[in-house]
C-alpha cells in the first residue's frame, strides 16, 4: 500500500526532501546545502547540475531514512523557487547558468520596457509587477546580451522544470511557477500572445504549461534507481515555494495570512480567483484552479541582521562558537534591551534593492536619525523594526486589495526570536500565530500531493494537520508609537527615490 507522501522544495539556499503520512506525521527529513555565485554586483547565478545532484541525494536520503520500501511511496510533489531561468539545448543540456529571483542585472531592460510599454497594462494582464527578477526582463537581458547563446537556446527554463525534464523527459512547467514569470496571461491562461511579441518569441521557447495537480503516473528506470524509488511513483508538479507555504501552514481560509521572513521575506493571502492591486504593489500567482494567492515579497529580511552580524559582531560570533550559542540569540538580546523606536533611529534595509511595495531595484539601505547616543544595539533593534517596517508596508497594501485579515501566521528564520515576533506583533498591531515545527513548503508539497492523488478532497482538510505553538498579544500602546515610525519610513522611501537611482547609478558606474 502506497502510505506516504514526499515533498521535495528546492530553494535559494538549499534543497529538501521530507516524507509524511496522511496524518501529518513526518517519517525522513533531509536537506543538502549549494553554491550562490555572485561574479558581479546585481548578479546571482547558481548551477542547475549542481542542484540536480542535490536533489538526488536528499530524495534518496530521504527513503533511506523513512524506512518505506519504494513502492509504499505514493508520490513525488515539488515545491521550488520562483523566477529562476537559464537556457538548454534540445537535450536539455543547460547552455548558461542559472539566474535567480535574486539577479537584478536585467535592470536596464526593466526600465526600458516602462519606457516603451504601458506598466499597467501588462501588470493587469499577468499580475506581476515590473521588475528585473521577473523572467520578461531577464529574458530580453539574453537576448540582447547573450545572442549566440539565445539564439542555440532550445527553451528558457526554471530549476523545477530541468528536474522534471531529468525524471521524465518532458518539458513541464506547472500554472504557479508559470504565473510568477510576468509572460503569463491571468485571463487567458496562457503564455501572453502580446508579452511573446515583445520579446520576439514564440511559446516553443518556454515550457508547457500544466495544472499545479498535474500527475505524471511515473519516472525512467535510470532515474528511479538512481533515487531509490520505484518507476511507477507517480509526480505530481507541484507549485512555487511561497504558494506552498501558505498551504502548509493551513492558511487557506478567508484571512488568514501567512508572513515569512527568512533571508528575504513575503506575506500572502489565499483567494478564489485572481486580484489584482490598482497601484501595482502586489502580484497574484497561482496554488490550483480554484486557489489564488495575492502577496508581497521584500528582498531585505535575514540577510539585513545577517550583515550587522557580520559586520559588526564579530566578537559576539567568537564567543557564540565558544559557548555553543546562536549568535543571533546574542544580538536578540541587544535589541531587547533598547526602548521603543531604537531611541530614534530608523533604518530603511534596503541592501540589494527591493520588491514590494515599491518594485525598485535601485532603492538601497538608508540609516536615518542617528546621533551620538546610539551604539551597536540600537543598530541591531533598528535593523529588526526596518525589516518589519518594509513587510508592514506591504501588509496594508494586500488589506487594500483583499479585505482586512483575521489572522496572521509566521515561519521562518526569525520565529526563533520570541522578541522578533513579538516586534511584529507590537508593529503590525494584530495577533501573531507560531505553528509547530512547521515545514512550511516542503508540507504543503505533500499535502497538494494528497490532494491531486485524490487522497484529500479539499485542501482545506489541511487545517486538521496543523498546532498552533503560540499565540504573540500586540502591545497597542507600542503599536501607536510604531505608526509615528512607519510613517517617517515610508516618507523617507519617498522622498529619496530620486536619490536612489542617482546613487545607484555612481555605484554601477565606479565599480
Amino acid at each position: 500500500m502506497r502510505q506516504a507522501m514526499m515533498g521535495v522544495d528546492i530553494g535559494t539556499t538549499g534543497c529538501r526532501a521530507v516524507i509524511f503520512q496522511q496524518d501529518g506525521k513526518c517519517l525522513a527529513n533531509q536537506s543538502l546545502e549549494y553554491s550562490l555565485y555572485t561574479p558581479q554586483a546585481a548578479w546571482a547565478e547558481q548551477d542547475p547540475e549542481e542542484i540536480f545532484q542535490a536533489f538526488v541525494q536528499v530524495v534518496r536520503g530521504s527513503m533511506a531514512a523513512s524506512g518505506l520500501r519504494p513502492d509504499e511511496l505514493a508520490g513525488i510533489c515539488f515545491s521550488s523557487v520562483m523566477h529562476s531561468i537559464f537556457p538548454v539545448d534540445h537535450t536539455g543540456k543547460p547552455l548558461h547558468n542559472m539566474l535567480i529571483w535574486a539577479d537584478s542585472r536585467s535592470q536596464a531592460y526593466t526600465e526600458k520596457l516602462a519606457q516603451e510599454y504601458d506598466a499597467k497594462k501588462l501588470y493587469v494582464k499577468t499580475g506581476c509587477p515590473l521588475h528585473p527578477m521577473y523572467l520578461l526582463s531577464k529574458l530580453l537581458w539574453f537576448r540582447e546580451e547573450r545572442r549566440p547563446v539565445f539564439a542555440a537556446s532550445y527553451k528558457f527554463i526554471g530549476i523545477k522544470e530541468f528536474i522534471c525534464y531529468r525524471l521524465f523527459g518532458k518539458f513541464l512547467v506547472d500554472k504557479s511557477i508559470a504565473t510568477t514569470t510576468a509572460i503569463y496571461n491571468l485571463e487567458t491562461q496562457a503564455w501572453d500572445d502580446e508579452i511573446l511579441d515583445i520579446l520576439g518569441i514564440d511559446a516553443s521557447l518556454l515550457s508547457e504549461v500544466k495544472p499545479t495537480t498535474h500527475v505524471e503516473p511515473g519516472l525512467s528506470a535510470e532515474m528511479a534507481e538512481l533515487l531509490g524509488v520505484a518507476a511507477a511513483t507517480p509526480v505530481i508538479l507541484g507549485a512555487a515555494d511561497g504558494i506552498l507555504s501558505n498551504l502548509g501552514a493551513g492558511a487557506v481560509n478567508p484571512g488568514q495570512i501567512t508572513a515569512m521572513i527568512g533571508t528575504s521575506g513575503a506575506i500572502r493571502i489565499v483567494t478564489d480567483r485572481p486580484q489584482i492591486d490598482e497601484r501595482m504593489r502586489t502580484w497574484c500567482y497561482n496554488m490550483t484552479d480554484s486557489h489564488w494567492v495575492v502577496g508581497g515579497a521584500i528582498n531585505n529580511g535575514g540577510i539585513a541582521l545577517r550583515w550587522v552580524r557580520d559586520k559588526f559582531a564579530c566578537m559576539e560570533q567568537y564567543v557564540a562558537e565558544r559557548s555553543g550559542y546562536d549568535p543571533y540569540d546574542i544580538l536578540s538580546r541587544y535589541a531587547a534591551e533598547e526602548p521603543v523606536g531604537s531611541d530614534g533611529l530608523i533604518m530603511l534595509p534596503f541592501f540589494s534593492g527591493e520588491r514590494a511595495p515599491y518594485y525598485n531595484a535601485n532603492a538601497r539601505g538608508v540609516l536615518f536619525g542617528l546621533n551620538l547616543t546610539h551604539g551597536k544595539r540600537h543598530l541591531v533593534r533598528a535593523t529588526m523594526e526596518g525589516v518589519l517596517y518594509s513587510l508592514f508596508s506591504v501588509f496594508r497594501a494586500l488589506e487594500e486589495v483583499t479585505g482586512k485579515s483575521n489572522e496572521i501566521r509566521v515561519s521562518g528564520s526569525f520565529t526563533r526570536s520570541p522578541f522578533w515576533v513579538q516586534l511584529m506583533a507590537d508593529i503590525f498591531g494584530r495577533v501573531i500565530t507560531v505553528l509547530d515545527d512547521p515545514e512550511g513548503a516542503a508540507f504543503g508539497a505533500a499535502v497538494l500531493g494528497y490532494f491531486a492523488m485524490g487522497q484529500m478532497t479539499d485542501i482545506k482538510e489541511v487545517n486538521n494537520l496543523i498546532n498552533i505553538k503560540k499565540r504573540y498579544q500586540p502591545d497597542l500602546a507600542n503599536h501607536e508609537r510604531y505608526q509615528r515610525l512607519v510613517a517617517v519610513y515610508e516618507r523617507l522611501y519617498h522622498k529619496l527615490e530620486a536619490e536612489f537611482e542617482e546613487i545607484a547609478s555612481i555605484q554601477r558606474e565606479w565599480k
